[in-house]
């Protein structure tokens, strides 16, 4: 226990830029006044009342609220006592009593991949049919992603689907913090506060991954991008906390801007499309990549952000080997900003594909609205 004491004290030091003598002064002084608290002083009864040992007390830090009235905050050596994995272990063993359990679903063998994209959803982006042309908030957010992605599963009926891959990220939520901007700071017009975007963002999100596991196994890859790069990020491990006790669900969480995803002779690279040029993508996919790029003949880049469909591929000359980068629709309306500008008029969907084991993209998948 000293030798946390010490420890703690020496960062301390480090932090006040004190000497050795310094921190130990302040120590020795620390402990002299504990042993030497007045009876029935603020402090004194601070302790009576929780129960504390004046012996276990290891410090005390004290402050005046605006009304005069004395705050403490002690230290004891059951507190100091917990190191990090402890404090993980504690937490965990807390958050486990509020994980779902999800049961094993018996499964049919397949040789397809449904890939499930809903880009660019911007749930707490509001705008107003006066103003736009057109209505958008959390709501009808909510149920375009529910109608589209029960919209996509419908037309992937008749395909024998072996695993599902559900894109996630894409700017989910419209904006990144308290003061209802982006990541980068430019003011967003907004439907409610920043932490009810995010609730609603996880239910939604929890919803369609028990509504596709009910078809196959989930892989969940999650892209970083522009409106909410820290809070869709945190979403996401959320989301995998939620599903820590499903065995059919895995996550690709990373904070790496370009994820990768291989399925037979497929290979398939997911970016929200604001970072490197499409044209340098084929290289990058080879080069980030080398492996995988020998192990597959199809091969696409999955982009979103620009809400609107842009589609480009590339020919190997002699072998028509290619890659295809395509960008996603979204289901989300022209905000204000958007309408002035006049970014208006692209079809709004819900997007997904069927990918054959071996022949690659075989079904293009739209629901609009």
């Amino acid at each position: 226990m000293k030798s946390k004491i010490k420890k703690q004290g020496e960062e301390y030091g480090k932090r006040l830029r004190l000497n050795h003598e310094e921190v130990d002064l302040i120590l020795q002084n620390r402990a002299a006044n504990l042993d030497n608290i007045n009876d029935n002083s603020a402090l004194d009864i601070h302790i009576k009342e929780r129960g504390i040992d004046k012996k276990d007390i290891v410090s005390v830090k004290h402050w005046q609220s605006g009304g005069g009235d004395y705050r403490f905050s002690i230290v004891t050596k059951e507190n100091l006592g917990l190191d990090e994995d402890q404090i993980f272990a504690k937490v965990n063993e807390f958050i486990s009593n509020y994980s779902p359990e999800y049961k094993e679903i018996p499964r049919a063998k397949g040789t397809h991949l449904l890939v499930i994209n809903p880009a660019d959803v911007h749930i707490g982006k509001y705008a107003n049919e006066l103003e736009t042309k057109q209505q958008y908030n959390c709501e009808i957010a909510v149920n375009r992603v529910l109608e589209g992605v029960k919209g996509l599963i419908h037309k992937a009926k008749g395909f024998e689907i072996e695993k599902v891959l559900f894109c996630i990220g894409n700017d989910i939520l419209h904006i990144d913090n308290v003061y209802s901007t982006t990541t980068k700071g430019t003011y967003q017009d907004t439907d409610g506060k920043w932490w009810e975007h995010y609730e609603i963002a996880l239910m939604l999100y929890v919803r369609c991954v028990e509504m596709l596991r009910e078809i196959a196994p989930v892989d969940i890859v999650h892209s970083m991008s522009n409106h909410d790069y820290q809070s869709g990020f945190h979403l996401a491990h959320t989301l995998k906390s939620w599903f820590r006790n499903a065995t059919d669900v895995t996550f690709d969480i990373s904070v790496a801007h370009r994820k990768y995803y291989k399925y037979g002779n497929n290979l398939l690279g997911l970016e929200h499309g604001d970072g490197a040029k499409m044209d340098n993508l084929p290289l990058l996919m080879a080069q980030e990549n080398p492996l995988l790029w020998s192990k597959t003949t199809h091969r696409y880049w999955y982009l979103h952000h620009l809400h609107h469909k842009i589609k480009h591929k590339w020919l190997d000359g002699k072998d028509f080997i290619g890659v295809t980068v395509e960008y996603m629709r979204s289901p989300s309306s022209a905000d204000s900003w958007h309408y002035r500008k006049g970014y208006t008029g692209a079809p709004l969907a819900c997007e997904g594909f069927i990918h054959e084991k071996k022949t690659g993209q075989v079904a293009r998948l739209t629901h609009y609205f």
